[in-house]
């Protein structure tokens, strides 16, 4: 199977991508319990929309002989790929923009998903095979709905976990431990980039709306508490001049809505 003989490699694929594609399978798979699709969580591949999302498809390439799941092609794709650790896939990775929450939801929608044991592992890097498209996949009905607001993404959270994108500045969220995220601090600030997070609890302190989420960074996955206060971020750490109008710094939010019929 495709899955016990992908090869264990160092992750090289971006962060960013690997982030946004588990941000959307906590996403659809809540949904789905919720929404009493599945009967229990289910962990879909995200080593699928990895692979897959931004990937430009080949007409009629699925209908060659070479991508007919048999015991032939199997066995040579072993040979080529898994016992002479080859890996030419890597240049390919490197040419591929980071994914985005959304459109991994739509491709998730369009293509369906295949269960996490069915697909590799998250980071695996080994080129897939051709009767990869073959493996069963769930199909998945749905859309997304976006919130233009904080208070419509308040009304949203009501019914599900959602997704967002966070504004990180370093060093001041590698220093969150047990107290508040929020945002630069002055001097010596840089902006690192919007990272892809979930949603998963909002709550008022002293006066102030705190939002928790959960972020896969860096190979990690960690809970930070952020604050919601309108502000100007500049975002490249100094230079207010790039800044238009203010903003938090949680943004675009999301969820997947579901259809059961």
């Amino acid at each position: 199977m495709y899955l016990e003989h992908h090869m264990l490699l160092v992750e090289l694929v971006s962060d960013a991508s690997q982030s946004a594609a588990l941000v959307v399978l906590r996403l659809i798979s809540s949904a789905r319990v919720i929404s009493k699709l599945d009967a229990q969580y289910t962990e879909y591949s995200a080593q699928y929309l990895v692979d897959n999302v931004g990937k430009e498809e080949v007409e009629g390439e699925m209908d060659q002989e070479s991508c007919q799941y048999t015991m032939e092609n199997i066995l040579r794709y072993l040979v080529e790929n898994v016992w002479t650790k080859k890996d030419d896939r890597q240049e390919e990775l490197d040419r591929r923009h980071d994914l985005t929450v959304k459109e991994c939801l739509e491709f998730a929608f369009k293509k369906g998903l295949p269960r996490g044991e069915h697909w590799a592992h998250l980071g695996c890097v080994s080129k897939f095979p051709p009767f990869a498209c073959q493996i069963p996949r769930v199909p998945m009905k749905e859309e997304v709905i976006e919130a233009t607001n904080w208070d419509e993404a308040f009304e949203l959270l009501k019914q599900q976990p959602m997704g967002a994108r966070l504004h990180v500045f370093s060093p001041e969220f590698y220093r969150v431990r047990e107290g508040f995220y929020e945002g630069p601090s002055g001097n010596g600030t840089r902006y690192v980039g919007l990272r892809d997070v979930i949603v998963v609890e909002v709550e008022r302190i002293e006066g102030e709306i705190v939002v928790t989420v959960q972020i896969f960074y860096k190979k990690k996955t960690s809970f930070v508490k952020v604050v919601m206060r309108s502000m100007l971020l500049p975002l490249n750490g100094v230079d207010e001049s790039q800044v238009t109008e203010p903003t938090t710094l949680l943004v675009d939010f999301c969820i997947p809505r579901l259809s059961i019929n």
